[in-house]
């Protein structure tokens, strides 16, 4: 089986624990991957400003067929193996609304997605296609979305941003774009993707939505190069986050809600794997801050434990042997199982609340 059918194969089991209520009573849903084989993921994305005059759409589309050349090159030289998603910043085809959206706006079928669909196929990626998307000429309708083009070249899904800037002043939203009014997941042999965009961050419903549908990876193209926010998602809905950003740094956080990995200006290009097959383990005295199962099992773990934080995220690098596997071996409890019997004492004791 090659590796791309066996992505597949094992990402399609994401349903099957995509929100796994708790044992002791399932008041309180997570969902925990560790039981899974190791799905390695190679994430692109960048750090670019599109101020300015804009160059002409073709120029455009050169410069970010560009960037996505210099994210694969990255992910061979670094990791061995090809690119899996490249995540461009918000709006980066058309740049910003400057008042009037639907004239900044282009339709995707055309230029835009022969260039991106190539791009796709060349270097056998998912790309995140962020801008301000023709809907209706005749109706006047634009959205900031961002189209998820698939390996093969094929469009896969859009999002539309539902959040819009508003000018309080102007009593606009981004310069007369609709906003949208769904929030989908995308099926990817690698996984469930969700996508955000921006202000979406700054709202609730988004990322309860994403979570709820089993997101496991979120991109979130964006203007805004904020931190504190994404690593409180990405913790609180157990998601890895990839920031694609204008401006001050590109970031992947990881549902420990740390930054695994992070790129600030001379450097714009960030490449990093990812495995969505983890178990996140707090502290324990058995777990030695994961020297127990390096002892155990060598470099068929891979982990990053933070003494700050008392816990770490874990996973399999053999794919015979899941990271569940190997916790359960040394008796470790994972977060979600030592909450659950947490919760269960405190019901016995009759705690208030419990």
């Amino acid at each position: 089986m090659n590796r791309r059918k066996f992505l597949a194969a094992v990402g399609s089991l994401a349903a099957l624990d995509a929100s796994a209520a708790l044992a002791a009573g399932g008041e309180v849903k997570t969902k925990t991957t560790s039981n899974r084989p190791p799905r390695k993921v190679v994430v692109g994305t960048v750090m670019q400003a599109f101020w300015g005059q804009h160059p002409g759409l073709s120029k455009r589309l050169e410069q970010l067929a560009g960037i996505v050349d210099q994210m694969a090159a990255q992910a061979r030289t670094k990791h061995g193996r090809g690119l899996d998603l490249a995540v461009l910043p918000e709006t980066a085809i058309t740049g910003e609304a400057g008042g009037d959206a639907l004239a900044r706006s282009v339709p995707f079928p055309g230029q835009v997605q022969e260039v991106f669909a190539r791009k796709a196929r060349e270097h056998g990626c998912y790309i995140v296609v962020p801008t301000y998307l023709l809907d209706s000429k005749e109706k006047k309708l634009c959205s900031n979305a961002a189209i998820l083009v698939g390996r093969q070249g094929e469009v896969t899904g859009i999002y539309r941003k539902k959040h819009l800037v508003v000018s309080l002043e102007r009593g606009t939203m981004e310069g007369g774009a609709t906003p949208g009014d769904a929030v989908p997941v995308f099926d990817c042999d690698f996984g469930k993707l969700g996508i955000q965009i921006c202000y979406d961050m700054e709202f609730d419903d988004g990322w309860t939505e994403l979570a709820r549908r089993g997101a496991e990876l979120i991109a979130w193209p964006t203007q805004s190069p904020q931190t504190a926010q994404p690593a409180f998602r990405a913790k609180g809905h157990r998601c890895y986050i990839v920031s694609s950003t204008w401006r001050h740094n590109a970031s992947i956080f990881e549902p420990t809600g740390k930054i695994a990995e992070q790129i600030t200006p001379p450097r714009s290009i960030l490449v990093h794997e990812l495995d969505l097959s983890y178990a996140l383990l707090p502290w324990s005295s058995k777990l030695r801050n994961g020297a127990a199962l390096r002892k155990a099992y060598g470099d068929k773990v891979g982990f990053r434990y933070y003494e700050d934080e008392d816990c770490g995220i874990f996973w399999s690098n053999d794919p015979k042997i899941t990271v569940g596997e190997m916790v359960r071996s040394i008796g470790v409890l994972e977060f979600e199982d030592e909450m659950a019997r947490v919760r269960q004492f405190y019901r016995q004791a009759r705690l208030p609340g419990y």
